[in-house]
Formats: C-alpha cells, sequence, structure tokens
C-alpha cells in the first residue's frame, strides 16, 4: 500500500533519516517508534508528501509520488503538531474549508457526521479560538478524515485528549482497519498501541532498529522492544 524506499533526509548538517526502508500493506496499523530526534515526525512527513526526502523514494499503489502527485497525496489523511485549523472558523466552517480544498462534492452530511462521531455535535457553531486542547485535537482528527482517506498518517494523536477521547479515538481507528484503512502512527504512548497495532517499527538514530508483530504481546515487551534489549518470545 505504502513504502518508502532507501529515504535520507538531511536538515542542515544533521542527517536525520538514514536510508529508510518501511513497508505498510492496506489495512495494517504500524506504531513508529523512537526517542525523540528519532526521525520518526519527519519520516511521516516525507511519507505525507509534505518534505521532500533527501534521497530515496515514496511509492503509493506500486507508484513512485511525485511533487506534483496529487492524486496519490489525496489517498492520505494526515494529523501533525499542527491541527491547521483557523480559530475564528467554527468547526462546520473549518472543515468547510478543507471540504473545499479536496474538491468534495456536497460535503455537508459527511462533515456533519463526522462532528457527531468526535463529539463536538454541541459545538459546531463555536469558533475554535473556545476550545481546549482536547476538543481542537478532536476536531483536528475529523479534518485528517474528511476526504475519506485510504491511508492514515497520526503523529501522537492521543495527545490532549481526556480518557474519554482515547477511548473514542482508539474504537475509530480499530473501525477505520476493518474497512481497510491503513494506519501509521507515531507515539511514544505503549498502552495506546497495544490495542490498535499490528507491529512496532523502532527508529534509532534515523534508522529501523526493530521491526516486528505486537499482536499479543504485553506492553512490558513492547516497552522492551523499544530499549533495544534482547527479547523473548
Amino acid at each position: 500500500m505504502i513504502e518508502t524506499r532507501q529515504i535520507t533526509k538531511s536538515l542542515g548538517d544533521k542527517l536525520v533519516l538514514r536510508g529508510v526502508d518501511l513497508s505498510v500493506k492496506r489495512g495494517e496499523a504500524v506504531a513508529l517508534l523512537g526517542s525523540n530526534g528519532a526521525g520518526k515526525s519527519t519520516w511521516l512527513k516525507i511519507a505525507a508528501g509534505l518534505l521532500q526526502p533527501t534521497s530515496g523514494e515514496v511509492v503509493i499503489n506500486s507508484q513512485v509520488m511525485k511533487k506534483e502527485d496529487y492524486t496519490n497525496r489525496k489517498l492520505i489523511g494526515y494529523l501533525g503538531h499542527r491541527s491547521f485549523l483557523y480559530e475564528a472558523f467554527t468547526s462546520i466552517e473549518n472543515l468547510q474549508f478543507f471540504a473545499r480544498l479536496y474538491n468534495i462534492a456536497n460535503p455537508d452530511e459527511r462533515i456533519n457526521h463526522l462532528i457527531d462521531a468526535v463529539g463536538l455535535s454541541f459545538f459546531k457553531h463555536e469558533p475554535v479560538r473556545l476550545f481546549s486542547r482536547g476538543m481542537i485535537q478532536r476536531l483536528a482528527i475529523a479534518r485528517s478524515l474528511l476526504h475519506d482517506p485510504e491511508i492514515l498518517l497520526l503523529d501522537e494523536p492521543h495527545t490532549g485528549l481526556d480518557q474519554q477521547g482515547v477511548a473514542f479515538l482508539n474504537e475509530l481507528l480499530l473501525k477505520l482497519k476493518t474497512i481497510g484503512v491503513t494506519l501509521i502512527m507515531v507515539t511514544h504512548d505503549f498502552y495506546q498501541i497495544n490495542g490498535v497495532c499490528d507491529r512496532a517499527v523502532v527508529l534509532k538514530k534515523g534508522k529501523i532498529s526493530q521491526d516486528e508483530n505486537i499482536v499479543g504481546r504485553p506492553v512490558e515487551w513492547i516497552q522492551t522492544l523499544y530499549a533495544g534489549k534482547e527479547i523473548t518470545c
């Protein structure tokens, strides 16, 4: 579904990514782990087409993604550290704006469905500047799903969410998996990936150091994988 081949990225005189080969199948959920500065967010931005690699290529459905490849980019939903929301707009106005960017015809039903799905139905006409951090995150999740993407790239998606929000997000991600959406999630929260993700990929100093199936594994096993220690079955 999506893969990166020998991706490198230099920022100034620092080599952030060092030949990352990663392939994720349709409907698979992968957690991208690593310490701060390991290159996780940089890889995610390159996979989303928001950042150009220094070398290497991104491949979606066996097609190399080019700089002006808007067809394949429409297959991708991206949730980063920035919400990309406009504070003066309401929830509905924000999603209407992005619907126009994606050329979504008659988006009102989709917009209202997503606002209800993320638990903001009572705030759909309130400006985002009045929202809490968790409410902004919920609306940003709705924004990333607006165009019904086949690939969802998430950078620490549980940030700012309360327990109810975390449970809602995990339930939503599991539903997306059942319909074949491919998920790649950058996170430091081992407990949240344990029930959602199929694989854990650990980046260390810009390279993949571990790539393991985590289905049925306890959280402690994932922590050991992250730490790079010898693991036993």
